[in-house]
């Protein structure tokens, strides 16, 4: 293993020779700091995945990185929605303070504020060499450095090929360790609808002829799960059989990338994380603070966790990733820097998680979709926060557009799964719901008076958490 001198990052020295934080010591043996493989993919929820007891759903790759590691029940992205998720996820910093507001693109404008540090910045200048592949949707670049970014074919819908582009990267000769930010665009919707289906459902990124390398899994609709939120009609299934075939598909490029590990001796020293940005694309899921778009599949296998098969309770944000990392890789930093917190003990010895309540900010999606949302979620009670709770609430024009909203609208009783379509469009100021009586949040307990003292703790908690985190919208507890 090189060694490397002190070096020194904002003021903060960071040995990478030698171990700085106790906790992470059981992670490396002798010399060997752990490579990191970060899997992320692109709207998924925990309604689709074997592990998290769907028993439909083909997803063996992934549930064999449960068996061998920790599944957190209770992971949540700060934003559901793409950019402003995953640069918190790679920050360790919320939205509304790092400046990633909302998307990317370059008719949205939204990037990071200058001098905002991320992941592959820190383990890069630890001697760390990096690599990404597939979907990006963050900026500036200068923010997220990275030896190789490799451009994945097929829009990144063929994730055995991109973990294969990733091989001579894995194999490379030399003793550094790697880290590996590995994106795909499924399942994600596209642009294309099923035109043979009478319902035509949109196909989230499947085709007739296929993936080279990859073999297709279809699924009936009338065996897919039906999750609450969602309405359980002809239109929606058939969409979902979509959705699982093209989950199905990302199972098999996780399985090739982890095999590929094992081929080049490097699984056993390599944390690898399985993670989504945000919920399914569907209305009740992306792009809002219910449970379904921000309550998310986080399963993580690591070397030196002394249980494997664990199933985690402990609450768990996306901006606690990095400060985890970095201590799971022996990179010292200063707690400041990041608006998270390391969860590295829990995922390490399955203890109890430190945090009785974790937050999640969001402010747009599209441009257009200005609905800014602040909510914490603490053991049992939830809070939302709608500070511009009298515009309608904005859809995503692929969510809208599809066939499971189209029809519900057209339906006599005017339902989206056990919520009205008239309060998903009209919320009320605050959200307070008991997860543990009503985890489909439809009993807002805002206004009930047994639940004062619950709200107003909330509340003050919420404020005094955006008034430390220095958000801008924590004037609106002032102005209105």
């Amino acid at each position: 293993m090189n060694q490397l001198s002190r070096i020194m990052i904002g003021g903060t020295a960071i040995v990478a020779g030698s171990m700085l934080n106790a906790a992470s010591r059981p992670l490396r043996q002798a010399q060997d700091r752990p490579n990191i493989v970060m899997f992320v993919v692109d709207d998924h929820g925990t309604d689709a995945i074997g592990a998290y007891g769907n028993p439909v759903i083909k997803t063996p790759n992934i549930d064999s990185i449960a068996k061998d590691g920790v599944l957190f029940k209770r992971a949540h992205c700060t934003s559901a929605s793409c950019s402003a998720s995953r640069a918190a996820l790679l920050t360790g910093i919320f939205g509304h303070k790092s400046g990633q507001y909302g998307h990317t693109h370059a008719y949205h404008h939204m990037s990071l504020m200058p001098n905002i540090k991320s992941l592959s910045t820190y383990l890069n200048k630890a001697g760390y060499r990096s690599a990404h592949i597939g979907k990006w949707h963050l900026a500036p670049d200068s923010a997220y450095p990275f030896d190789l970014k490799l451009k994945g074919k097929d829009h990144y819908r063929n994730p055995v090929q991109m973990s294969d582009q990733l091989k001579p990267f894995i194999n490379e000769s030399g003793e550094d360790p790697f880290f590996i930010y590995y994106c795909t665009n499924d399942p994600h919707r596209d642009g294309q609808y099923g035109q043979d289906n009478p319902y035509k459902p949109n196909c989230f990124g499947n085709r007739k002829k296929g993936y080279d390398g990859v073999t297709e899994v279809t699924y009936d609709p009338k065996e897919v799960i039906v999750p609450d939120f969602l309405p359980d009609s002809p239109e929606c299934r058939a969409e979902l059989t979509q959705y699982y075939q093209s989950i199905s598909r990302v199972d098999q490029g996780g399985g090739r990338m982890i095999q590929n590990l094992k081929d080049a001796g490097e699984y056993e020293n390599t944390i690898f994380i399985y993670i989504s940005d945000n919920g399914a694309a569907f209305p009740g899921a992306k792009t809002t603070a219910y449970e379904p778009g921000i309550q998310l599949p986080l399963i993580i296998r690591a070397p030196g966790q002394t249980q494997r098969g664990v199933v985690s309770d402990a609450l768990v944000s996306w901006v606690d990733i990095v400060p985890t990392l970095l201590d799971a890789a022996g990179v010292n930093y200063k707690p400041t820097a990041f608006q998270g917190k390391s969860f590295l003990k829990t995922m390490l010895e399955n203890s109890p998680g430190e945090q009785q309540q974790i937050y999640a900010s969001h402010t747009f999606h599209e441009i257009t979709m200005y609905y800014p949302m602040r909510t914490i979620i603490g053991e049992r009670y939830k809070l939302i926060y709608n500070i511009a709770y009298k515009l309608d609430y904005p859809a995503a024009s692929d969510l809208w557009e599809s066939p499971t909203w189209q029809a519900s609208l057209k339906n006599e009783n005017q339902m989206f799964g056990k919520r009205s379509i008239k309060k998903y469009m009209q919320r009320d100021q605050f959200e307070l719901y008991d997860l543990k009586s009503d985890p489909d949040e439809v009993n807002n307990l805002a206004k009930n008076p047994e639940h004062a003292e619950v709200l107003e703790k909330m509340k003050a908690q919420l404020k005094g958490w955006q008034q430390e985190t220095k958000d801008p919208w924590v004037l609106k507890w002032i102005r209105e």
